[in-house]
């Protein structure tokens, strides 16, 4: 990413851990001028923001309930707020459920996991896509997806429907603001050692075209992401 965030004003969801973490710190090695750390977790949360700050650049902790459209919307507010912008977004916040039968999901189980992984998305990419239309400066807008997103997971149907929902809704915002200056661009991660240990794959979108890349699944710990892998010609 070199260059590519130089003095920009980041924020990522789910950043109190895991891949979160380390995408927050990824931009903020890479010249971000501030990163905003969005979580339900406060101590994860404040631990990030240490970190980041470490590194030179600033941070600031936002408690924040994805699901909850207010919340979501003051989220995008004190990002706004604090430093004037927002210019890339990281929609990553997921949860998933302990694997087990198809018919054994219960309708609470099944509807937490959607409000988390897919109607937060639509939420924060609605919020985030007005500030950006309405600043007349454009962005970027990342959402983390998974392998579940394309192939079927036996043992946790929730997850896998969440996850095709958002590549569904990824490639729809990349085509809506394909001749804007708002971006969808995917990061591509192998499979980490996270907390919910999930493939995670990349919708890697400009302005005018979107394409599908699967990375190998070797285990890495999240401390960094891994590069992003071009995409194959003719796909």
């Amino acid at each position: 990413m070199a260059g590519l965030v130089d003095d920009k004003v980041v924020l990522v969801t789910g950043a109190g851990s895991g891949i979160g973490r380390a995408t927050a710190l990824a931009f903020a090695r890479d010249g971000a001028r501030a990163v905003v750390v969005a979580d339900i977790d406060p101590d994860g949360g404040n631990e990030t923001v240490e970190l980041i700050r470490a590194t030179g650049a600033d941070a600031q902790f936002v408690a924040c309930d994805v699901t909850d459209a207010a919340q979501v919307d003051a989220m995008v507010a004190t990002t706004v707020g604090a430093y004037g912008r927002l210019d890339c977004a990281h929609n990553n916040a997921g949860i998933s459920l302990a694997p087990g039968g198809f018919t054994a999901v219960r309708l609470d189980q099944w509807q937490r996991v959607v409000n988390v992984n897919l109607k937060s998305v639509w939420l924060c990419l609605r919020a985030e896509i007005r500030h950006m239309l309405a600043r007349d400066g454009g962005g970027a807008i990342v959402n983390t997806a998974s392998a579940a997103g394309i192939i079927g997971t036996p043992g946790n149907p929730a997850y896998a429907a969440t996850k095709h929902g958002v590549l569904g809704l990824t490639k729809t915002a990349a085509v809506v603001w394909a001749t804007v200056t708002v971006t969808i661009p995917f990061a591509i991660f192998a499979r980490v050692t996270a907390a919910l240990s999930r493939e995670v794959i990349s919708i890697v979108s400009s302005r005018f075209f979107v394409s599908t890349t699967i990375v190998s699944c070797r285990t890495v710990t999240p401390v960094q992401p891994r590069h992003r892998a071009p995409p194959r010609s003719g796909r």
